[in-house]
């Protein structure tokens, strides 16, 4: 397993925000104060670093050195902005193909959807900062490295994302066990998005505002639902069909 890196003491911390560096999360232990982790608080707030108030045990199985109650998580891979991404892939050429994660976490399915999307050539991932898995050390294992190479974006309002895509020309089509519309009759050939919800309770209802499509797969067995890794996978070969049909029929 790929271990995740950390940097741990309040200035210490600070310097790494000062410098730059990508930060997955800080920790800060619940029963420590004062004017210095008011600053260090005030300045990840700033950097946009998610911040959690822990149980000091908790930073302590991580390490016993003088962490002074503060550790930071560095990300393993660095995040592409979507302002900056999306205007590259219209710049590229490409017909651009994102997957919006709204809420997964469990690593092993992100680390699954992360796997097929690369294989499938899907321009990048998009998930939140906030509830959501992380690119860390497991889900690169997971992904079977995949996540090396396909761009993420992790961005602090999911739906602000999803409002940015639409507004540059995404369609985009929630995938929900709850729709009622076939998978296989939505037109996938134009720039898509394709949102994924959460394990436990799907796509969040401010997002599902702002899809163009709701789409599922058809179910004939008794449990009523896919693992949403499998369902991904699924839709997102669909997109592929339908691009190398339209290709072939071009061609």
């Amino acid at each position: 397993m790929q271990r995740e890196e950390y940097v741990y003491g309040i200035r210490a911390i600070m310097e790494a925000i000062d410098a730059g560096r990508e930060i997955d999360k800080l920790m800060i232990a619940r029963d420590v104060n004062g004017q210095l982790i008011v600053e260090l608080m005030e300045k990840a707030r700033e950097a946009g670093v998610y911040v959690q108030r822990v149980p000091m045990e908790r930073i302590n199985r991580i390490t016993r050195k003088n962490h002074q109650g503060a550790l930071a998580i560095l990300g393993v891979v660095s995040y592409y902005p979507i302002e900056h991404l999306v205007p590259e892939l219209y710049e590229q050429g490409r017909l651009p193909f994102v997957v919006v994660l709204d809420g997964i976490t469990d690593v092993r399915n992100f680390g699954a959807i992360a796997r097929t999307c690369e294989c499938a050539g899907v321009d990048a991932i998009v998930i939140p900062k906030h509830g959501s898995v992380s690119v860390g050390g497991d889900a690169i294992k997971t992904s079977a490295g995949a996540l090396h190479y396909l761009p993420v974006c992790r961005e602090n309002n999911i739906g602000r994302a999803v409002k940015f895509l639409k507004d540059n020309g995404y369609q985009i089509v929630a995938v929900s066990e709850k729709a009622d519309f076939n998978y296989t009759r939505g037109d996938y050939t134009g720039p898509v998005a394709l949102v994924m919800g959460a394990e436990d309770v799907g796509i969040s209802p401010a997002v599902m505002k702002l899809c163009d499509t709701r789409v599922s797969i058809p179910m004939f067995g008794k449990i009523g639902s896919l693992n949403v890794s499998i369902a991904a996978g699924v839709v997102v070969y669909e997109v592929v069909n339908q691009r190398l049909r339209a290709d072939f029929e071009v061609g």
